[in-house]
């Protein structure tokens, strides 16, 4: 059969290549891996590059937080070249983090098979990895990130490029990566001190260069109501977030693997709501009004709290909804039932003749849990809404975010353990960031996050008994931003003041192992592998 006159110059243009290859590769000079990578074939399809492909470090990869175990291997390792390609299964689902790690590297993007020089992303449901888990091989100057879960291959993606922003790429050998606790985040005041959406964006995306995977917000309180509400618009105040904001930055959220957590406090920090609705305040006997207290005797006030619940619900995507509980002003008093009596006969009309203020406190957070949980969520609480005794016990089914000692009746963490609950770490001790530093509150450091702190140092700077540090009893923790005296320190500043802190909290919330770097090492370090 005749063959095309381009057919015959392309068969003897491979020819000539195929022998410039043999050649070289017989006078290639033996010894170091690093020095002796040779000339490649012309590009096709799961071919190698046509000109050498640079090299990668010797030494081991430094990230923040850091890997949990690199096994080195002899080779030349990698470092992108301009023929380097991020590959994944065009019809698989992590497209997202290839486009991404694409950008962030300024590489291509490819749906071909891999070659020499490129990086492959792999979704193994066998995996072994973990759910947040990957395992990043460099071998033959090709990287291969593999994971069970897209979350787990984006971490892999942000190793790979700290790897490249610290030392211009990766070390031959083998990366075994995964979290040490599945909760790892950041809770923000937006209530007392309103943030723009712009602000919360660039912290979502800080957060995600330290494989951070939460972010609470805490958008109702005394001082405002900052999100959009449509079942109750009389209670938003007018610096707000809109619904579209919220959603703008739960997308963003969910392509870097943040679950965002709504959080409506009650029933004390309702101010904000209170003001629209006075008709719900909480008095005392003598008619005097307790700030940001609601009126839980009132079954309107239940209502609208449930109605706002169900409606951001709704919003907010997240497994999780944070209902509050802490601070309710009429258990501040040495005799709440002597100082709200209808309070008292609520109680006893409910939970019996021998109930109480506390009961009824109790009663209160418990339906809004009910109501939590009918919307698909797992409610979470603060410690000091767990009420000890009484005729009413706080249901099962919740997680307990542990903050304080400082509250009336204040009980150690082992107890809510013993008695089955779960707690998130909020340490007001370490991952307390409190505007202005009232209530001798001052502004937490990241060194001594990183030299003293663990997740399962829960309250002051003693951790909790051995059988409960693992990550069932303690899933976890968040640092923490409040807006006591909000003017006392601007967006900016707010910004700058928290760096140190998040990259401590990171790193000991995925290896809360004695870190090797000294705080200055892992500072300079962190500088120059994080986009902030």
């Amino acid at each position: 059969m005749r063959q095309a006159p381009w057919r015959i110059a392309a068969l003897a243009g491979a020819v000539a290549l195929i022998a410039v290859a043999l050649v070289l590769t017989a006078t290639s000079p033996s010894g170091d891996p690093h020095e002796s990578a040779g000339t490649r074939q012309p590009r096709g399809v799961g071919e190698s590059p046509a000109t050498p492909l640079p090299t990668g470090p010797n030494e081991a990869p430094r990230t923040v937080p850091s890997v949990r175990s690199f096994e080195a291997a002899p080779g030349p390792g990698w470092a992108p070249a301009e023929s380097t390609r991020v590959v994944t299964d065009p019809d698989g689902p992590l497209t997202d983090e290839a486009d991404r790690l694409a950008e962030e590297l300024d590489v291509e993007r490819s749906d071909e098979d891999p070659g020499a020089g490129d990086i492959e992303l792999v979704l193994d449901r066998d995996a072994d990895c973990g759910a947040e888990g990957y395992r990043l091989e460099t071998d033959d100057q090709r990287v291969t990130i593999t994971a069970e879960t897209p979350a787990g291959a984006f971490y892999g993606t942000v190793t790979l490029t700290q790897a490249v922003r610290d030392q211009g790429g990766i070390a031959q050998g083998t990366v075994e990566d995964r979290p040490d606790r599945p909760q790892r985040g950041l809770s923000l005041d937006i209530a007392r001190k309103h943030y723009d959406a712009e602000w919360i964006e660039a912290r979502l995306r800080e957060m995600a260069e330290l494989k951070l995977n939460q972010l609470q917000l805490h958008f109702s309180d005394d001082q405002g109501f900052r999100i959009e509400s449509e079942s109750h618009p009389e209670v938003v105040s007018d610096d707000h977030l809109t619904k579209d904001q919220v959603r703008d930055l739960i997308r963003l959220a969910q392509s870097l693997h943040i679950d965002v957590i709504p959080e409506i406090d009650s029933p004390g920090h309702l101010g904000a709501v209170l003001e629209a609705h006075p008709d719900l305040q909480l008095r005392e006997r003598d008619g005097s009004a307790t700030p940001g207290a609601i009126d839980i005797a009132n079954p309107d006030a239940g209502e609208i709290v449930d109605d706002l619940l169900r409606e951001y619900a709704e919003l907010f995507p997240s497994d999780y909804f944070h209902l509050g509980g802490d601070e309710y002003a009429a258990l501040f008093k040495s005799d709440p039932d002597a100082a709200y009596p209808d309070l008292a006969e609520a109680a006893r009309e409910r939970f019996g003749d021998d109930a109480t203020v506390t009961d009824l406190a109790t009663g209160w957070l418990n339906d809004r849990a009910d109501a939590a949980r009918d919307a698909g969520k797992t409610p979470q609480v603060w410690n000091d809404g767990m009420h000890a005794g009484g005729e009413v016990q706080p249901d099962q089914e919740r997680e307990v975010t542990y903050w304080t000692g400082r509250e009336v009746g204040a009980r150690e963490p082992v107890e809510y353990l013993e008695g089955g609950w779960s707690l998130i770490n909020m340490n007001s001790e370490y991952l307390y960031y409190v505007l202005g530093e009232p209530n001798q509150f001052v502004y937490p450091t990241g060194e001594r996050i990183y030299e003293e702190w663990t997740p399962d140092v829960v309250r002051g700077s003693e951790p909790v008994p051995e059988e409960f540090r693992n990550a069932e009893d303690v899933p976890g923790g968040r640092f923490a931003v409040w807006g006591d005296l909000a003017e006392a320190q601007t967006q900016e500043e707010v910004a700058a003041g928290i760096v140190g802190p998040l990259r401590a909290v990171a790193q000991k919330l995925w290896d809360p192992a004695q870190p090797e770097l000294d705080w200055a090492e892992f500072s300079e370090l962190a500088d120059r592998v994080t986009a902030g």
